[in-house]
């Protein structure tokens, strides 16, 4: 399975590094933003390991419909989330835009199927309004906040609350008895 090279813009820089005064003055963060149908997403880079090509994936019988199954990462059995399906949202085929996030959340390495990878942002915390309070029969915990940009809002993804407590632990499980 081949890996997408980062952007450049995923290295820290000066004015991100942690403990830089001018990051705290500036309360800048990085985000990776990707595609799900016509909406644009985005999780803290500090969450994402990395951006895979679509590869091969090992189904699992008796999981629940939007776990796509398990790859072989170098090594290391990771679960596989379809964050349409996740989402609600109706499924397509892996087109050449496809990717593999492998994201770092609550401890367990797991990777989540996007459409498309946009680009790695810089966000300023003033850019970045809290979700909606009251919207009926939608579970809100996993988004983290709302960004404001020219002609679109980004929704800002906590990858902690995508999945349950449960979940997670029975996709640790499901991982290390695949290994």
């Amino acid at each position: 399975m081949a890996t997408a090279s980062p952007p450049a813009e995923t290295k820290r820089t000066r004015d991100t590094a942690p403990g830089n005064a001018a990051a705290g003055e500036r309360h800048l963060s990085q985000v990776v933003s990707f595609r799900l149908a016509t909406e644009e997403y985005g999780l803290d880079i500090m969450s994402v390991q990395e951006i895979i090509l679509m590869g091969e994936i090992t189904k699992i019988p008796e999981v629940p419909e939007y776990i796509c199954g398990l790859i072989n990462l170098r090594g290391k059995v990771i679960p596989i989330i379809d964050l349409r399906k996740r989402f609600g949202l109706d499924a397509c085929d892996a087109t050449e835009h496809t990717r593999i996030i492998v994201v770092n959340a609550a401890g367990t390495t797991f990777g989540i199927v996007v459409d498309a990878v946009s680009q790695v942002l810089r966000i300023e915390s003033n850019q970045i309004e809290p979700p909606p309070q009251g919207l009926v029969g939608l579970d809100q915990a996993y988004i983290k906040g709302l960004v404001k940009m020219e002609t679109k809002i980004m929704i800002l993804l906590n990858m902690e609350a995508v999945l349950s407590v449960d979940e997670q632990a029975k996709l640790a499980a499901q991982a290390s008895a695949a290994t």
